[in-house]
C-alpha cells in the first residue's frame, strides 16, 4: 500500500490541485510532513476537510504498536506498522555527542545468516521508499522525547535494522534520494550508510548512485570455509569478489568503508582470524567494527567474553588496523544489533 511519504512532491501538488487546492496547499503538506513530521491532525494551517480527505486517501502510513526503552531511556524500540501492513522495528539511540536512527529495509530478511534473529525469520516483505523513509521522519520526530543528555537531534541513519538493504535495492536507492532532497528531508548523504552482507553488484551501483553515503559490509569471517556457514551468501559473493566491490567502491568514493564484525565464542573470534582479516582491512583502509554476539534464540552460541575480544583486538592492532569494540545498547530490549525480530514482541 502506497503512502503519501512514496510520493514526490509533483505527485502531491497534482493531487491537491485535483481536489480544486490552491497551489501553495502542497508546499504547506510537504513541509509538514518531511521537515515536521507532523500527522495531519496535526496541520493547523489546514483545513479540517482536506485533513480528513488526506487522511483517507493518503495515509501518512506509521502507526507505533509497541515500544521498548533502556539505557535509562536513551535507546527507544519502536514496532511500527507501515503502509497499513508491515509491522518492522526502528531504534533511535541517543549519545553525548549523536542521535542515529536504525531502520529496516525489509520484513524480514532472506539472506539466512545463522546468528541473526531477522535472519532466522525468512524474508515477509520488501518495504516501500516511502515505508523506509517515514522510518527516519519518526526518528526525527522523536529524537526531541530522548533524556537532556542527548542532542535531542537527529544526525545519523544506519539501514542496519530488518533485512538486507542491497536486495531491496530500488526501494533503498530511492529512500536515500528522498532523504537526502534539500527540500524534502534534506539530510547531508554523509549522515547516511548503508549495511550490506556483501551483495557485490549492489556495492558498485552505491557507489555511482550514492557516492557520499556510507557503507558498511558484515564480514563476520576473514576466510571462505568459516564465511559460508555464517552468512550463507558467500556462497554466490565469495571474500574475494566482496574485497573487490569494496574496493571500487572506495576507489569511485575516496571514503573509507567499515567491516562489521560480531564476536562469536571460539567460532569466530580467534586469533587465526584476526590475522587473516588484518590483510583485508589494510587493503581496503577500512575501520573494523566489533560487537559481541547478541545472544538469539535460534542460535546457541554466545557472545565472545571480554578476553578473547581484547586478545582479537590486539591482533588486529599490532597489525596496523583501526579497530572499534562497538557498545552493545539496548540489548536487555532486544534491540541490539542482530536481535530485531518479531519475535521479541510476540507477535
Amino acid at each position: 500500500m502506497s503512502t503519501v511519504y512514496d510520493l514526490s512532491f509533483d505527485q502531491l501538488a497534482e493531487r491537491l490541485a485535483s481536489w480544486g487546492e490552491p497551489s501553495f496547499r502542497a508546499r504547506q503538506v510537504w513541509t509538514q510532513l518531511w521537515k515536521r513530521g507532523a500527522t495531519y491532525e496535526e496541520m493547523s494551517d489546514v483545513s479540517p476537510a482536506l485533513r480528513e480527505r488526506l487522511t483517507g486517501a493518503l495515509p501518512i502510513g506509521v502507526e507505533l504498536l509497541d515500544e521498548r526503552t533502556a539505557d535509562r531511556g536513551a535507546t527507544r524500540k519502536a514496532l511500527l506498522r507501515l503502509g497499513g501492513t508491515h509491522a518492522i522495528e526502528a531504534v533511535l539511540m541517543g549519545y553525548r555527542d549523536r542521535v542515529t536512527v536504525c531502520v529496516s529495509s525489509q520484513a524480514g530478511c532472506a539472506m539466512g545468516c545463522t546468528f541473526c534473529a531477522t535472519g532466522q525469520m525468512g524474508l515477509r516483505n520488501n518495504l516501500t521508499v516511502g515505508e523506509i523513509a517515514s522510518q527516519v521522519v519518526w526518528g526525527r520526530r522523536e529524537a526531541g522525547r530522548l533524556p537532556a543528555a542527548t542532542p535531542q537531534r537527529l544526525s545519523n541513519v544506519v539501514f542496519m535494522g530488518m533485512g538486507e538493504p542491497l536486495a531491496n535495492e530500488r526501494h533503498v536507492f530511492g529512500a536515500l534520494a528522498k532523504l537526502t532532497q534539500r527540500d524534502g528531508f534534506g539530510m547531508g548523504a554523509r549522515h547516511l550508510t548503508v549495511s550490506t552482507v556483501g551483495i557485490a553488484p549492489g556495492i558498485r551501483r552505491l557507489a555511482y548512485a550514492h557516492p557520499q553515503v556510507g557503507l558498511a559490509v558484515s564480514f563476520h569471517a576473514a576466510s571462505d570455509e568459516l564465511r559460508d556457514q555464517l552468512v550463507p551468501p558467500n556462497h554466490r559473493y565469495p571474500l574475494a569478489a566482496v574485497e573487490e566491490a569494496i574496493a571500487a567502491w572506495r576507489s569511485a568514493t575516496r571514503r573509507r568503508p567499515s567491516i562489521e564484525w560480531a564476536l562469536i565464542d571460539h567460532v569466530n573470534d580467534t586469533v587465526e582470524q584476526a590475522e587473516l582479516l588484518a590483510p583485508i582491512a589494510r587493503r581496503l583502509h577500512a575501520h573494523v567494527n566489533l560487537i559481541p554476539l547478541n545472544p538469539t534464540p535460534g542460535y546457541p552460541v554466545v557472545g565472545s567474553p571480554p578476553a578473547r575480544i581484547r586478545t582479537f583486538v590486539t591482533a588486529l592492532e599490532r597489525a596496523g588496523v583501526n579497530v572499534t569494540v562497538r557498545d552493545t545498547r539496548g540489548r536487555d530490549i532486544d534491540a541490539a544489533c542482530g536481535q530485531l525480530a518479531l519475535s521479541a514482541f510476540g507477535r
